[in-house]
């Protein structure tokens, strides 16, 4: 009789993690109940298309962060609780962008956080979307290691946005601006999902995965999508 194996802590990061997402989902579809709301977090917000000038940046081994290029992108501002104006939130900014010579499409997902070793996985509140930073909050597989993807608002108008790269703990390092042109117009039901539609050259570590799909599969539930 073989002995017990005993599991692996990657394993058990993984069932950690699937078990903290489907506690996440549970809650997500209790708020809804409360806020009689099909979107229990980022209720409303707009959604605009945007211009994205990627300057280029080599050291990460990912073609899209490296390759200079510019590209109409689609990006939606919310509020995450949805919190009257006047009162602190936590911001997020979604980006949709075309993949040449695809089809598809890939989503960025940011939330208001820090540009700190520790800031940048802690999420912020603020009055505007220009009061905080932001990050992807989660890191990405990348061929050089853990990899996160960073927003940091500049002043005037049109509203900007330095788009930046880190390696895990690393100093960030900017590849391209987001010039967002009008931050008013409608807030069409367009479904963002960073998990199923993520960037070429990036992967998911499956603990991110579990922790964050349970959620999004009880919002498209909840809204009625696929």
């Amino acid at each position: 009789m073989e002995p017990p194996r005993t599991p692996s802590v990657p394993g058990l990061a993984n069932d950690a993690a699937g078990a903290v997402g489907e506690l996440l989902a549970g809650a997500s579809r209790q708020l809804t109940k409360v806020r009689s709301d099909p979107k229990p977090l980022h209720p409303s917000g707009v959604v605009v298309t945007a211009r994205l000038v990627r300057t280029g940046s080599a050291g990460i081994a990912v073609p899209w962060l490296e390759i200079a290029g510019t590209q109409e992108v689609v990006v939606r501002i919310s509020r995450a609780i949805g919190l009257p104006g006047a009162v602190p939130d936590i911001h997020g900014l979604a980006m949709r962008v075309p993949i040449s010579g695809r089809t598809h499409h890939a989503d960025l997902l940011f939330a208001s956080t820090g540009l700190g070793r520790v800031t940048r996985f802690m999420l912020t509140a603020g009055r505007e979307i220009t009061s905080r930073p932001l990050t992807t909050l989660l890191p990405y597989r990348s061929p050089r290691g853990p990899l996160l993807i960073g927003a940091c608002p500049g002043g005037g108008d049109p509203l900007r946005f330095q788009l930046l790269w880190s390696r895990w703990l690393g100093p960030w390092v900017r590849f391209a601006e987001l010039t967002v042109h009008s931050t008013t117009g409608p807030d069409p039901d367009i479904s963002f999902d960073p998990i199923a539609n993520p960037l070429p050259g990036l992967q998911h570590y499956e603990w991110v995965r579990r922790l964050r799909a349970p959620a999004y599969r009880a919002a498209r539930e909840a809204t009625g999508r696929a």
